[in-house]
C-alpha cells in the first residue's frame, strides 16, 4: 500500500520557508517620502490614511506595478511588443514580490457593445450551450452573438494547384446573431436635423452646429471643397439633390486640395464619430450635443435584445438566449441548475460556478444584458472579482482598491468573508480601505499620512487593529467615531413628487422627497436607489446631479484646467502685461517648444519601458522662458500653478492678483477638503476620492435648487466625513435641497429625512420600505438599514 510522500524532517527550517515577507525600501513614487516597510505574506494587510496620503502610490504604483512589470519581462521581446510598457517604480529595493492580481475601481470598458455577460465570459458559455442544445439547431456559437453579423457571399476564386491555375465558383455563408436593424446595439437612433445645422446660414458662415465643425476647420473645408453645393448659399435654399448630398450622400471618392478623399454626408459622419461610442465615455459638451440631437429608442425588430429573430428562435427548455440574458442572474443560476444534460456537463458546471459567484458577491440582482458602462464603481470592481473566486491559484498577491465602495453595511460582511477566504487559501491580500468594518478583519494595518499631498507620504503606523485603535494617529483617533442622531431636524419647505416610478426594478413607487432639507436615500446595493433618484426625478426641477462617473483627463489636465480656474487667471496675466491670454497656456502658444508644454520629454524605447526626463530648457515648468518673465502679484504663471489651493485662495483674494472668479473656485475646492492640492497637479495622479470631490467642487458652481450626490463619501477617510457633513449642512442652510444616495451610517445619522428602499436587491427590491427621520428608523429597526444604523449609533 503506497503512502503519500512525507516532507523530510530536519531541525533547521528549510531555506524556502524564510521568504515570508515583502520588503519595500526607499519608495518615492508620487508623494511618498523614502518609505520603507515590510509586509507579511499570506496575510490580509489593510492600508489606511486620508485621501491623498500615498496609499495608492505605495500599493498600486509601487508594489503591484513592479510585480506586473517583472512578469511582463518573462515574455519574449516579440510578445512584449504587444503589451503596455511599464516603467520601474521610483524605489530602491523591492523583495519578496509575488504575482499581483489587481482589482481596482476603474470602470469596465466604455464600449456600447459591452455587457455584464461579455465582460465575464458568461455570454460565451451561454452561446456554446445554446448552439449544442437549442432547438431548432441554427448553427455554431457565433449564431447567438449580437456582435457577429450574418454574411453571404458568392463568386469566382482562383485556385493554384499542380502548376496550373483554375477558376472555381465558391459560396460563403456565416450565420451571426446580430439584429440587422440595430446592428447589435439594442436601440435605434433618430437624429433631429435642426440640431446639426442652422438652415439660415451658409457653410462658409458656419451653418454646421455639430461640436468640432468650426468654419475655418478641416471638417467644414471638407464639405466646402466637395463641389456638391454652393458653400455661400444658405442651406434653406438648397435643392432636394443638394440637401441629400449634404446630409445623406453615400461614400464617394473626390479630390480636395489635390488630395484624394472619401466624401459622405453629415448624418453618417455624425453617426460614426459620435453614436458608435458609449454615452458615458463622452466629454460633457459632446454628451450634451448627443442628448440634444439624438433620441434613442428600443429597436422594434429585436425588442432591445440585440439578437436576430433566428437567434431568438432556438430555445432550451422553452427559454431563448435573449430570455436567459434578460433574467436576473440569481434566477438564471436556478434555471441552469435545473438543466441535466451529460453531453455538456463540464460547460454547465463552469456556467453554474460563474453565475453562483455573481450571487455570492452580491451582484445576483444584475442581468447579463446590462450594459457594462452603466455599472457603478463598486459594481464594476466586484464584477472583476468574479473570475478570481474559486481560482486554484495560491501564493499570489490580490490587490483591492476600496472593495466596500457602493456596499450597504449588510453586504460588507459578505465582502469580508470573500477577502478572508482568498487569504486562507494561502494568498497575500492587500486592501486600500477606509471603512472600520473592513479594517476590522486585517491581520496587519499600515497607516499613511499624517496629511494629504505634500503633508503625507510617510508611514505613521504599522501593527494590529487593536494597536491602531490605541495609537495617536489620525486614523486611530477617529476609528471609533460615531455620528450622533440629530436632536432636532429641519422642516421641509416643499416636496418633489414622484408618482408611479417604474424605471429598472422599481415597482410603481410613489414617494414625496422633501425640499429644503438633507435627504438620504439608502438601501442595499441593487435595491433601486439610483433608479429612483437619477431615473425618476421630474424634469425641470432644477436638479444638479453629481454622479460617480470618472473624471477623464490626460496628464496635461489639472485642477486649474478642469475647474475653469485657469481661464480668468490667464486673462488677468494678459491684462497686467499687455499680451495675449494664449501665452499663459502650456497647451497653446506659451508652451515650451522643446517639450511642447509637457514639462518632461518621453523617449520611447520600443519593448523596454519608456523614459521620462525633465525638460532641460524649461526645467519642468512647461512654459517658454519669455512667458515666465511676465508676472502677476510678483509670481509667474508656473509659480501660480505650483501653489496649493489653500495658498492660492489667499493670493487671488486680495492685492494686485485679486481675481474674484479664481478665488471663488479655490474657496469651493477648499470647502470639499482639497486645499492641499496644487493647481497644476496632473489629474492622472489624483486618487478616486480626490477626483470625486473635485467634481463636487466644480458642480457646486452650477445654478440649481436641488443637488443630487451619489455616494460622496467614496474615498473619504473617517476624519474627512465630518468635513463633508459640514459642507452638506452649508448647502442646505444656503437654501438648497440636498439628496444624497449613501450607505455611510454617519451621513444617515446626520440626515433630516431618510428614504429606505428594499427589502432586497433586484426583483426583491424596488419598494420604499421606510420614510421618516433617522431617529424613527432606529426606533423602528424593522429594515436592514434600520438594524445597522441602530447598532452604529449605540456604539
Amino acid at each position: 500500500m503506497s503512502t503519500a510522500p512525507q516532507a523530510p524532517r530536519s531541525a533547521a527550517a528549510h531555506a524556502a520557508d524564510s521568504h515570508d515577507l515583502i520588503r519595500v525600501q526607499g519608495a518615492r513614487e508620487n508623494n511618498l517620502k523614502d518609505v520603507s516597510l515590510t509586509l507579511p505574506k499570506r496575510r490580509l494587510t489593510v492600508f489606511t490614511g486620508v485621501s491623498g496620503s500615498g496609499k495608492s502610490s505605495l500599493v498600486f504604483a509601487t508594489i503591484a506595478a513592479e510585480s506586473q512589470r517583472l512578469i511582463n519581462e518573462t515574455y519574449s521581446s516579440f510578445v512584449q511588443g504587444f503589451m503596455p510598457t511599464m516603467a520601474r517604480p521610483d524605489v530602491d529595493v523591492l523583495e519578496g514580490l509575488t504575482t499581483a492580481i489587481i482589482i481596482d475601481q476603474e470602470r469596465i470598458g466604455a464600449n456600447a457593445r459591452s455587457t455584464v455577460g461579455t465582460v465575464t465570459d458568461a455570454n460565451a458559455l451561454l452561446r456554446i450551450l445554446f448552439s449544442r442544445l437549442g432547438q431548432p439547431h441554427i448553427g455554431s456559437p457565433q449564431a447567438f452573438s449580437f456582435n457577429t453579423a450574418s454574411v453571404r457571399a458568392s463568386g469566382a476564386i482562383t485556385v493554384e494547384r499542380g502548376g496550373s491555375a483554375k477558376a472555381v465558383r465558391q459560396t460563403y455563408t456565416r450565420t451571426g446573431g446580430m439584429c440587422p436593424r440595430c446592428e447589435g446595439m439594442g436601440s435605434v437612433t433618430d437624429i433631429d436635423l435642426t440640431q446639426l445645422y442652422d438652415r439660415d446660414k451658409s457653410l462658409a458662415e458656419g451653418a454646421i452646429t455639430v461640436p468640432g465643425y468650426k468654419p475655418d476647420g478641416w471638417s467644414v473645408r471638407f464639405f466646402i471643397g466637395s463641389g456638391f453645393f454652393d458653400p455661400h448659399k444658405p442651406i434653406r435654399d438648397y435643392s432636394e439633390t443638394e440637401l441629400h448630398d449634404f446630409l445623406y450622400r453615400e461614400p464617394t471618392k473626390i479630390k480636395i486640395e489635390n488630395t484624394n478623399m472619401t466624401y459622405e454626408g453629415l448624418v453618417p459622419r455624425v453617426q460614426k464619430s459620435f453614436l458608435s461610442k458609449d454615452r458615458e465615455a463622452m466629454q460633457p459638451h459632446i454628451r450634451a450635443f448627443v442628448d440634444r440631437a439624438v433620441t434613442f429608442t428600443t429597436c422594434p425588430d429585436c425588442g432591445g435584445t440585440r439578437l436576430s429573430e433566428v437567434a431568438r428562435s432556438a430555445k432550451v427548455n422553452g427559454i431563448s438566449i435573449a430570455d436567459a440574458c434578460a433574467m436576473q442572474i440569481s434566477d438564471l443560476a436556478e434555471w441552469v441548475r435545473g438543466l441535466d444534460e451529460p453531453s455538456v456537463a463540464p460547460l454547465l458546471a463552469t456556467l453554474r460556478h460563474t453565475l453562483d459567484s455573481f450571487v455570492e458577491i452580491g451582484l445576483g440582482y444584475l442581468s447579463l444584458d446590462r450594459p457594462s458602462g452603466t455599472l457603478s464603481g463598486g459594481e464594476a470592481q466586484r464584477t472583476k472579482m468574479i473570475r478570481h473566486l474559486g481560482s486554484s491559484l495560491t501564493d499570489v498577491t490580490y490587490v483591492f482598491d476600496e472593495p466596500t465602495i457602493g456596499l450597504h453595511p449588510h453586504d460588507i460582511q459578505r465582502m469580508n468573508t470573500l477577502l478572508l477566504r482568498l487569504r486562507d487559501k494561502g494568498n497575500t491580500v492587500l486592501v486600500v480601505e477606509h471603512k472600520p468594518e473592513a479594517i476590522e478583519i486585517a491581520d496587519h494595518v499600515v497607516d499613511l499620512g499624517p496629511g494629504a499631498g505634500t503633508a503625507g507620504g510617510t508611514v505613521c503606523f504599522e501593527g494590529t487593529v487593536e494597536q491602531l485603535r490605541a495609537s495617536d494617529t489620525l486614523t486611530g483617533r477617529h476609528y471609533d467615531d460615531r455620528a450622533a442622531l440629530k436632536e432636532k431636524v429641519r422642516t421641509p419647505t416643499g416636496a418633489l413628487e414622484i408618482r408611479g416610478a417604474n424605471a429598472n426594478n422599481l415597482r410603481d413607487v410613489d414617494v414625496d422627497i422633501p425640499l429644503g432639507v438633507l435627504v438620504v436615500v439608502t438601501g442595499v446595493a441593487g435595491s433601486g436607489k439610483s433608479s429612483l433618484v437619477h431615473g425618476s426625478l421630474p424634469a425641470g426641477a432644477g436638479v444638479v446631479s453629481i454622479d460617480q462617473g470618472a473624471i477623464r483627463g490626460s496628464r496635461r489636465s489639472n485642477p486649474a484646467t478642469y475647474t475653469g480656474l485657469l481661464e480668468p487667471v490667464r486673462k488677468a496675466f494678459a491684462k497686467a502685461n499687455g499680451v495675449k491670454p494664449a501665452l499663459f497656456s502650456a497647451n497653446s502658444e506659451g508652451a515650451c517648444p522643446n517639450c511642447n508644454g509637457a514639462g518632461v520629454i518621453y523617449t520611447d524605447l520600443g519593448i523596454m519601458a519608456g523614459v521620462a526626463t525633465t525638460c532641460e530648457e524649461c526645467e519642468g515648468k512647461r512654459f517658454e522662458s519669455s512667458v515666465l518673465a511676465y508676472r502677476l502679484g510678483g509670481r509667474d504663471i508656473s509659480e501660480v500653478l505650483a501653489m496649493p489651493v489653500a495658498e492660492a485662495k489667499g493670493f487671488f483674494g486680495s492685492g494686485e492678483a485679486r481675481i474674484p472668479a479664481a478665488h471663488a473656485i479655490c474657496d469651493r475646492l477648499d470647502d470639499v477638503g482639497l486645499g492641499y492640492l496644487t493647481l497644476g497637479q496632473p489629474l492622472t495622479t489624483l486618487s478616486g476620492g480626490e477626483r470625486q470631490r473635485l467634481k463636487l467642487a466644480t458642480h457646486m458652481a452650477e445654478k440649481g435648487g436641488v443637488y443630487v450626490l451619489d455616494e460622496p463619501t467614496t474615498g473619504l477617510h473617517l476624519a474627512d466625513v465630518a468635513q463633508l457633513l459640514g459642507l452638506l449642512d452649508r448647502l442646505v442652510d444656503s437654501g438648497k435641497s440636498v439628496i444624497v444616495i449613501e450607505h455611510h451610517q454617519a451621513v444617515m445619522a446626520h440626515a433630516d429625512w431618510i428614504i429606505d428602499l428594499g427589502p432586497g436587491a433586484g426583483h426583491d427590491g424596488g419598494r420604499v420600505v421606510f420614510e421618516g427621520t433617522p431617529a424613527d428608523l432606529v426606533a423602528d429597526a424593522s429594515t436592514l438599514t434600520g438594524e445597522h444604523l441602530a447598532a452604529y449609533v449605540k456604539g
